[in-house]
């Protein structure tokens, strides 16, 4: 690693192309990436928010794949040259040294076996290469047309607005013609209904033969060229990434693409307006589906026509080559791919995809690289590759929600109760594998529901739970207990995959389960009028008889929630098929068989982590605040195998000067109450009291903005309501407008605007107002993402130390877990280490949140002379560590307190 990061720091500056000059910690960085990506290795880098992380990352990484390319170029030429001039390419491919005439190898094989097999290889390697360069060529001519030619654009444009027109008007005659005509009725199904039912299915061993894509077209086969995965937690830090990329040096010649969910990138208002992730995605395949069995009805004859098969417009393959080389033109971010989508007519989901293969670097969520059967729907190859996973102080935590899933009984039962209502409706159209494969999802329903103690067959609602309480098995006790042992759920698995039965189920429903659908009165359909009173009573829950009908609004959702719970499922059986000793099941039996609920836990993230790492060139993990790094190193990387010395870590101090920082650890409070907020003495007045004076006291002497952390919402409430009580909140309000974190996601953005009016208002007045106290939670909305820079965040204090609620069974087992399966570190326990590192992360989260830029300033209160002691100090950011000081007596760090924002307000 050093080699690597002298070498890259070696050429000076110069090496690394930036928009301003850089500061040292920024070159520093570069170096340390470009080493790390020349070496392959898996490199853990901190650089603290407000020391241009983003733009580090940009340059280092894009200046390695630049240099990369440059160096394969070279020697492509170098084996191509003497084949072009007709000699053979002077590269031997095996290491051999001269060989005696007639002797044989190792294999076995006379040397003239050998040289002939070792010539072959380097053709085939010269006309690989050959291939590869004409491939480039052509797509490197298509985008430098694009580039310049604006005829081209306009051409395109003109040629899809005919198109659109000769669509119209031939729908426009098709229902001319079809008003007078009569209407097909096929076997007495509506042909709508013709749909739901599922196609003939040849399964796992039958059904070798997997056809290829729609169009052979030489651009889909396009070889991957060494690129950049980078992914962060949210579209917005994505948005925010790319803006950065198209501000730096290779702003104008990098190809970027920016993948996302359907939800931000669909431009169907017809599919948006459905909402719900989970149905936007069953309605696009659905659609996708309809177009190429359309193309398979039209030309099989003997098939009975299927009308009014929605088919997607956007769905173009032509439009979507067009986007996507307008995508690898110039840089985008996901706003300008979905502006460019509508104006093209071309989707925008899929178009970005067909630019993978070309793009350099591809940014992305991390739900798409992490979720392996998502990474390969979206056509993300990582062999070789080099994946970049920036904000990843929570990947542990990310890839362990990713892989666990939850189902509740209303969902089992639901479920049940449709598929058999399907299953009967269609039971003399459906072959004989559909209907194995149905009643072995039924069973599967059936045991799931008993297991919670609960009939399938009646309303979760209305059925009391004996056994109250949390139970927790492995996975193999949960298939034996619950007696599906004996049924593959790798099968089962693969059938609701390939037969799409929950989008069918979806359909059905939507076509027969709703409460004002008109339902003909035949048999059959009297069957499903219990289907349709089902759904109606879990709208309804357990509401008495007379209880007031639910707003409409709500009871969409809820049929939202209803519409096709076996998706929810199949991910519950898809989780099932991890090994024994990776994950838990936890069966959740509450008041009714529908609150109560099975979930499934993953305990070691590093097996689905272990791919990535294994398949990539190199992996880069880099965050604002990584401390404790420990948990990555061990959790993650050694339980992936990954070789201690493949990985290097990195962290650099922050860019502010440290009289602009003023961290203290407090031990006592005014009143000389030593300050110590466990779970059995937070709750204490004198405690409550305590917290309050200090708060008062400083809003006395801290200017603009004062952000105070609780280590929940509920004792955030509670200290509130005491300090009502007590008059203290009115005292406090005299000097600063208090704020609360609403617990709504989107009230937070209204709470913050009109914190950041009144400081700003404050400031301007003069007076006895001095700004505004936002009283926020560790981990929740304020605690990440949000910045409190300069007024915003005068002063951020941590009240007490957030460890996790012990209590927790899910928690309980992880340390069950890692207390078998890891060492101890340092004579601690590992589920001790474990509590300490997920309390610290939340800590320097929250108290990050304050310094932004370089000349930034504030100050930093721990209040819990916990923070003093070595293993918990230690585990704060270097950079904060640093300038801390620990204060026993709460005069001393006042005066301090008071010096430092004095001074500030002087200097000003």
């Amino acid at each position: 690693m050093e080699s690597g990061a002298a070498a890259a720091g070696g050429l000076g500056g110069a090496r690394f192309p930036f928009p301003y000059t850089p500061y040292l910690i920024q070159e520093r960085f570069m170096a340390a990436l470009y080493g790390a990506l020349e070496a392959g290795r898996v490199g853990i880098f901190e650089s603290p928010t407000g020391t241009g992380k983003s733009l580090s990352l940009i340059c280092g990484a894009l200046s390695w794949l630049r240099d990369f390319e440059e160096k394969k170029r070279r020697e492509e030429a170098r084996l191509l040259a003497p084949a072009e001039s007709g000699q053979e390419a002077k590269k031997p491919l095996t290491p051999a040294g001269p060989a005696p005439p007639g002797s044989r190898d190792t294999a076995g094989e006379p040397d003239w076996v050998t040289a002939f097999v070792q010539k072959k290889e380097e053709r085939d390697m010269v006309d690989r290469l050959k291939e590869e360069q004409i491939r480039r060529k052509k797509r490197e001519d298509r985008l430098e047309k694009i580039r310049h030619n604006v005829q081209l654009k306009y051409a395109a444009k003109r040629k899809r607005s005919e198109e659109d027109e000769t669509k119209h008007l031939l729908q426009l005659s098709k229902e001319v013609l079809s008003e007078g005509a009569g209407v097909d009725v096929l076997e007495q199904l509506d042909h709508n209904e013709e749909e739901l039912i599922l196609a003939e299915y040849e399964s796992d061993e039958e059904k070798k033969v997997v056809s290829g894509l729609e169009e052979d077209d030489d651009d889909l086969e396009e070889e991957h060229v060494t690129k950049i995965y980078y992914c962060s937690r949210t579209h917005s830090q994505l948005s925010q990434f790319v803006r950065e990329v198209q501000k730096s040096p290779f702003g104008k010649d990098t190809r970027l693409v920016s993948l996302g969910s359907r939800q931000n990138l669909c431009v169907n208002e017809e599919v948006r307006r459905l909402g719900a992730l989970s149905l936007i995605n069953d309605r696009c395949m659905e659609m996708q589906k309809n177009k190429h069995e359309k193309k398979s009805d039209g030309e099989s004859e003997g098939k009975k026509r299927r009308a009014s098969r929605t088919v997607c417009p956007f769905y173009s393959y032509e439009q979507m080559q067009f986007l996507r080389d307008e995508v690898l033109v110039e840089v985008k971010d996901i706003e300008q791919l979905v502006a460019l989508g509508r104006e093209t007519k071309a989707c925008p989901y899929y178009g970005s995809r067909y630019a993978i293969p070309a793009a350099q670097l591809v940014v992305l969520p991390y739900q798409m690289l992490l979720h392996e059967p998502t990474r390969s729907a979206a056509g993300i190859k990582l062999k070789d590759q080099v994946v970049i996973i920036d904000e990843a102080h929570n990947l542990i935590d990310t890839i362990t929600c990713i892989h666990s899933v939850e189902v509740s009984g209303s969902q089992l039962c639901c479920a049940h109760s449709q598929l058999l209502q399907y299953m009967e409706r269609y039971r003399k159209r459906l072959k004989a594998k559909n209907l194995m494969y149905i009643k072995q999802i039924l069973y599967l329903l059936e045991r799931f529901v008993a297991m919670l103690g609960g009939n399938v067959n009646q309303n979760p609602s209305c059925q009391a739970v004996s056994q109250t309480g949390t139970v927790l098995k492995s996975i193999n006790d949960f298939l034996f207990q619950s007696q599906i042992d004996n049924i593959n759920l790798f099968k089962v698995q693969r059938y609701c995959e390939k037969s799409l039965i929950s989008r069918k189920l979806f359909g059905f429903v939507e076509r027969y389960g709703g409460p004002a659908t008109a339902v003909k009165t035949n048999k059959e359909n009297q069957k499903l009028g219990g289907l349709q009173n089902f759904l109606l009573t879990l709208q309804q829950g357990s509401d008495k008889e007379g209880a007031p009908q639910i707003p409409a609004m709500e009871a969409a959702n809820d049929q939202l929630q209803t519409a096709s719970p076996l998706m929810q499922i199949e991910g519950f059986l898809s989780a099932l098929t991890n090994a024994n000793q990776d994950g838990r099941v936890i069966l959740s039996r509450q008041g009714t068989v529908g609150q109560s609920s099975l979930k499934f836990l993953l305990l070691n993230p590093a097996v689905h982590f272990a791919k990535v790492v294994e398949e990539c060139r190199a992996v880069i993990i880099a965050g604002g605040t990584m401390q404790p790094v420990a948990d990555f190193r061990e959790q993650l990387l050694s339980c992936a195998g990954v070789d201690p010395a493949r990985v290097v870590e990195f962290s650099c101090g922050h860019v502010i000067p440290p009289e602009n920082i003023l961290p203290i650890i407090l031990c006592s409070g005014p009143s000389n109450q030593q300050l110590e907020f466990t779970y059995q003495t937070r709750d204490l007045p004198q405690m409550m009291d305590e917290t309050g004076r200090i708060l008062c006291n400083l809003c006395n002497v801290v200017p603009g903005g004062v952000v105070c952390f609780f280590p929940s919402y509920e004792y955030e409430k509670q200290v509130y309501a005491h300090w009502e009580k007590t008059g203290l909140l009115t005292r406090l309000a005299t000097k600063k407008k208090i704020f609360q974190e609403p617990k709504k996601a989107n009230q937070v953005e209204q709470v913050l605007v009109e914190y950041a009016k009144c400081i700003k208002r404050c400031s301007q007045a003069g007076g006895q107002m001095t700004g505004a106290l936002l009283l926020s939670v560790v981990g929740g909305k304020m605690s990440e993402g949000i910045n409190f820079s300069d007024d915003l965040g005068r002063c951020v204090i941590m009240v007490g130390m957030p460890y996790p609620n012990i209590k927790s069974p899910e928690l309980q087992e992880k340390m069950t877990w890692l207390d078998k399966t890891m060492p101890r570190a340092a004579g601690q326990a590992p589920s001790r280490v474990l509590i300490e590192n997920l309390c610290m992360k939340a800590v320097n989260q929250s108290i990050g949140r304050a310094i932004r830029h370089q000349k930034d300033f504030a100050s930093i209160l721990l209040l819990d002379h916990r923070y003093a002691r070595p293993a918990i100090f230690n585990k704060l950011p270097q950079w904060i560590r640093e300038r801390t000081q620990v204060k026993p007596a709460f005069g001393s760090a006042f005066a301090e307190l008071r010096k430092f924002h004095r001074g500030k307000a002087d200097a000003l």
